[in-house]
């Protein structure tokens, strides 16, 4: 079923120290990200380097989080439909996102490296070639405007 679908959520700065924003240092990243439903907030800041909390989790993370997520999900819906049984899935993402030198930057690429174990050793070459499927399915890769790369690694379990 083709459709569109929106999502909600609720961002609360709650960083002011007293003195709001005025000055850079005045005011603390702090804020929490919640949805209607969700048993858990996600505690959030900006990354270390731009005066945020690093026990929290900054954008930049959670935008990588999002890809590896997405890239996962789709691997598990289209290793069921290629009769590859999945048993356990890992994945070590890394990003790299460059300053402009104006107060900005963006990412100039996300690599996955999934490590997928599978049931048995006659699935190892079609698990390794349905992560380029995946990959298309993904509806967070496809909204990003820099490349995502997949360095897939596939063994048997146990």
């Amino acid at each position: 079923m083709l459709g569109k679908h929106h999502y909600t959520l609720e961002v609360e700065w709650q960083g002011d120290r007293g003195e709001g924003t005025s000055n850079y240092r005045a005011y603390s990243r702090a804020h929490v990200v919640r949805a209607a439903g969700k048993q858990h907030d996600i505690a959030g800041s900006s990354d270390r380097v731009f005066h945020g909390d690093r026990e929290r989790w900054n954008p930049e993370e959670l935008l990588l989080a999002a890809l590896s997520e997405c890239h996962m999900l789709s691997y598990l819906h289209v290793a069921t439909r290629h009769g590859v049984v999945v048993r356990g899935y890992t994945d070590a993402p890394t990003g790299t996102m460059v300053e402009d030198g104006r107060g900005g930057g963006a990412f100039t690429e996300v690599v996955l490296r999934p490590r997928v174990e599978v049931a048995d050793a006659s699935m190892l070459a079609v698990a390794g070639e349905i992560h380029a499927e995946a990959a298309e399915k993904c509806f967070i890769a496809a909204s990003v405007n820099f490349p995502v790369h997949h360095e897939p690694t596939a063994v048997v379990a146990g």
